[in-house]
């Protein structure tokens, strides 16, 4: 399947839902973890671990964990390598010992988040798990999503 990077428009269009709306597998639990799972709806990504695997239902599949999504990227680096040529793809946020960029891989540890960038400066579409919704954010907003030691950021661009 082609990956289809959302337009600002079709990520506006998702702010406040619920991940109930989004997902046609009905993997919805609010005890769940949807920020793979958005992004993956969003984007496209149906690979690893999946939503419809999770509830045995058919419909748009969607893969669901963060360390999936991180290690298919075509390509990532630190945040502050990020370059004004790069104006989409995906940002991660976890603790930086658990990401290895030279071997694009990134520790399946609970304390790790993706969203989806856009923009010369960019604003962030991401799943709060804790407000139950989809939200957006500047980077400097994002990057308070974890405390320290757990707030390095990551970009990857889609596959």
């Amino acid at each position: 399947m082609p990956i289809a990077f959302p337009t600002q428009q079709q990520l506006q269009a998702l702010l406040g839902q619920h991940i109930s709306k989004i997902c046609p597998c009905g993997y919805s639990a609010n005890s769940d973890n949807h920020c793979a799972h958005f992004v993956s709806h969003v984007v496209g990504f149906n690979f690893g671990a999946t939503c419809s695997g999770m509830t045995g239902k058919s419909g748009a599949s969607a893969s669901i964990r963060v360390h999936e999504i991180f290690s298919r990227c075509s390509a990532v680096g630190a945040w502050n390598s990020l370059t004004p040529t790069n104006f989409c793809g995906l940002v991660f946020i976890t603790n930086a010992s658990n990401v290895n960029l030279s071997t694009q891989t990134m520790i399946n540890v609970p304390r790790k988040h993706v969203g989806i960038f856009l923009g010369v400066v960019p604003q962030i579409w991401h799943y709060s798990n804790s407000k139950q919704k989809v939200v957006r954010q500047t980077a400097q907003e994002f990057s308070h999503h974890y405390g320290s030691p757990d707030n390095a950021m990551f970009w990857g661009s889609c596959p």
